[in-house]
C-alpha cells in the first residue's frame, strides 16, 4: 500500500485542499493530512491545532479510511521518517506556490533522499482559494461556506 502525507497549516482545510486530497487518492491507497505547527503563523494560527484537525476529520468522513488525520510539531521530513512514509504531496495554485515549494522539497530531499515530492495542481475553479481568503472572510463577518467542504460548519469553530 502505498501512503504519502499531506502536510500544511490548513488554517482552516478548504474546498482547495479536498480537491489537492481528491487527486492524491487517484494516485495514492492512503493519505495522511497532517496538520502542522506553522511558526509563521503563530503559536497556533486563527484556529487552534485541535480544532483544524477536527475541521479536517469533518471534511473527510465520506474517504473512511484511505484518509487520515493527524498534528505535528517536529519537520515534515522528520514526520515521514516516523511514519515510514517515502511521499509528500503538494498543491499548487501559482506560479508562486511552484517557485516556495520546489525549494522546500529540495530542502527535504538534501534531509532524506528517499523522500519524493509529489506536485498535485489544483483545479482550475478552486485555484483562487487559499486559508488565507476564508480567514479574511470570516473575520470580516462573511459566508466562507462557498469555500468550505460539506460537512464543515465553520461556525462552530469560530470563538464567540
Amino acid at each position: 500500500m502505498t501512503t504519502a502525507i499531506f502536510p500544511g497549516s490548513f488554517d482552516p482545510f478548504t474546498l482547495g485542499h479536498l480537491d489537492v486530497l481528491e487527486s492524491a487518492l487517484k494516485i495514492f491507497n492512503k493519505v495522511i493530512i497532517a496538520v502542522g505547527y506553522n511558526s509563521k503563523k503563530g503559536k497556533n494560527g486563527f484556529f487552534s491545532v485541535e480544532d483544524r484537525v477536527k475541521i479536517v476529520k469533518d471534511a473527510i468522513k465520506p474517504y473512511g479510511k484511505r484518509v487520515d488525520v493527524c498534528s505535528y510539531k517536529e519537520l515534515t521530513i522528520e514526520l515521514c521518517k516516523k511514519l515510514n512514509v517515502k511521499f509528500i504531496v503538494r498543491g499548487l495554485r501559482t506560479t508562486t506556490d511552484f517557485e516556495l515549494e520546489g525549494v522546500i522539497a529540495q530542502a527535504n530531499r538534501v534531509l532524506d533522499p528517499s523522500v519524493v515530492t509529489v506536485y498535485v495542481q489544483a483545479s482550475h475553479e478552486y485555484s483562487f482559494i487559499s486559508s488565507t481568503v476564508v480567514r479574511d472572510v470570516i473575520i470580516h463577518n462573511g459566508d466562507a461556506t462557498p469555500f468550505m467542504p460539506k460537512g464543515v460548519n465553520i461556525k462552530k469553530y469560530l470563538k464567540k
